[in-house]
């Protein structure tokens, strides 16, 4: 496929699309697939046969369209209507816009909807992600051919430093500088990694990406390879991901055979290849180093650095690692130039962020907001409030983050503002609790999660994460005394200081966080024999 084909193809897939009545799009993403997503599109399409109105309507898989609550989801494009927790049985009513689903609407004015700008998320729900010409529809490699035509590798680069972008695996380092870093290295090979291994309790953000717009991610790889002089791109992912996995395959599949990856992509000199490699589930295996180690066949465990990555990484070559979010936001940031994302967020938070709202909150599932809204905003605007009982907290950035009492539910969400109030952005995961959740158990949990993750390298981690686990352990069954409180301070301090890689070192923050903001807990679990939130089962005797 050459430039011109690709417009072409455009302008012709845009034309038959608008020729259309309607086309109806069912969330075949893994959270709808779960409660027979499946069943509902096949039913439809079914419906659409029998009444001969294949020339005017047209049924198609799409990804997540964010209120994972309400599965399987169906969105009606000629009457611009979406439906929620749809079954076979509707097929025929959906197909004639009867009233009769009027109950089963979803209201797209509603705060769900209108507070958020979705960037990353633009074509997820509205693009099959098993379809090439409707992601070149919507814009799709667009931004790969103007950066091919239109500009030098360091112009990308330039716009990507231009735009502010962070990088939203977690640890916010500027996007544009490592592009720098990578692309001043001097070799003949250097390599491209997209890190798609998604470990955090709660977070499905790269998942619902890559299941409903992997063009998106492919193409933003592809810039970033052109940026910095890479020929070779991995994607990690972990093994978990089924569906995310079978749908990069046949998205690599359809961009070689058309020429947008591989050899002479769109008629030019620049050439990349991308392939998959599958993570076997190993949480440590998203520190950049222990992935290294992983695609090169080793055991995923971290190193010491430096040198990073940029400068030393995969096979010793300069390496470029960037998470699923960050390259999907690469795309719309050369189509639309860097000031334009700049614009967005705040003065040192640019743009979007993706978050997965889980836990004790009515509207559970995908969502992005500008960075600086307010917690507030995110949980009781958009995430429809606490269905029973009182807001107490919400914990930000997997094991390695943070709890948030209700007395920052104002607070900008942003790098810094979360990181003043004691939690961390991480990759987005957002699991809210309510007055019926232990903060010492909340505790407990992370810390066994990061117990069992931890690769054993470094004797903190490795031994911290059990001593730190079985404190908390005894506090929950009533069995631990000031001295153990003590310890546990001591412990935390220890592992954020001397532990290897960041899951050692941010493994203390939910007991640091939860003992800054619910002191009162853990202490009632010691002094009283109580839970306060009537959670944990502690014996009444006290301990001699």
């Amino acid at each position: 496929m050459t430039i011109e084909e690709l417009h072409e193809l455009e302008i012709k897939e845009q034309a038959r699309q608008a020729s259309l009545d309607s086309r109806i799009h069912c969330c075949t993403a893994a959270g709808c697939l779960s409660c027979g997503a499946e069943g509902v599109r096949r039913a439809i399409g079914e419906e659409i046969e029998k009444r001969g109105l294949g020339e005017h309507v047209e049924v198609c898989g799409t990804g997540c369209l964010g209120m994972c609550s309400r599965g399987p989801l169906v969105l009606a494009s000629g009457p611009g209507k979406l439906y929620g927790s749809l079954t076979p049985a509707d097929a025929a009513a959906l197909v004639d816009n009867s009233s009769s689903l009027a109950a089963r609407e979803i209201d797209r004015n509603s705060a769900f909807f209108t507070q958020q700008h979705r960037i990353v998320l633009a074509g997820s729900g509205r693009v099959d992600p098993e379809n090439l010409a409707d992601y070149i529809a919507a814009g799709g490699y667009r931004a790969l051919a103007q950066a091919l035509t239109e500009m030098k590798p360091a112009d990308v680069v330039k716009e990507v430093a231009k735009s502010g972008l962070r990088g939203r695996g977690g640890a916010g380092y500027p996007t544009g500088l490592k592009w720098e870093l990578v692309a001043k290295q001097v070799g003949p090979t250097k390599y491209v990694v997209c890190n798609a291994d998604e470990g955090d309790p709660g977070a499905f953000m790269d998942r619902s990406v890559l299941e409903g717009d992997p063009h998106r991610v492919l193409e933003g790889m592809a810039l970033a390879g052109y940026a910095v002089g890479a020929q070779q791109g991995y994607i990690y992912v972990r093994g978990e991901y089924g569906l995310a996995i079978q749908r990069l395959q046949n998205a690599i599949k359809q961009a070689e055979r058309e020429h947008l990856l591989g050899g002479r992509i769109l008629d030019t000199g620049f050439q990349f290849r991308i392939d998959l490699r599958i993570g076997a589930g190993a949480f440590v295996c998203g520190e950049e180093t222990a992935l290294i180690a992983s695609i090169e066949g080793k055991r995923g465990q971290p190193r010491q650095r430096p040198p990073y990555p940029p400068e030393s990484g995969l096979w010793n070559a300069p390496t470029l690692i960037n998470n699923v979010e960050t390259l999907a936001n690469i795309p719309p940031i050369i189509n639309e130039g860097g000031e334009w994302y700049a614009s967005i967020g705040t003065e040192k938070s640019k743009g979007t962020k993706v978050f997965a709202l889980a836990g004790h909150i009515k509207n559970t599932g995908l969502i992005e907001v500008p960075m600086g809204t307010t917690l507030r905003t995110i949980l009781f605007d958009i995430g429809g409030g606490i269905p029973n009982g009182r807001f107490k907290a919400a914990q930000t950035g997997g094991p390695s983050g943070g709890c948030i009492p209700e007395q920052f539910l104002d607070s900008p969400v942003d790098y810094e503002s979360l990181a003043a109030i004691g939690s961390i952005m991480g990759s987005g995961g957002l699991i809210v609790m309510d007055e019926s959740s232990c903060m010492v158990d909340v505790a407990r949990f992370f810390m066994e999660f990061c117990m069992d993750e931890s690769c054993g390298k470094c004797i903190p981690c490795r031994a911290g994460t059990v001593e730190m686990h079985d404190i908390l352990h005894r506090m929950t069954r009533g069995e631990a005394n000031e001295h153990d409180l003590a310890m546990l301070e001591e412990l935390a301090g220890l592992l954020r200081d001397t532990s290897l890689c960041g899951l050692g070192q941010t493994a203390p923050n939910p007991v640091m966080s939860t003992l800054r903001y619910f002191r009162s807990e853990y202490e009632a679990h010691i002094r009283e024999r109580r839970c306060p939130a009537g959670h944990c089962a502690i014996e009444a005797e006290v301990l001699a």
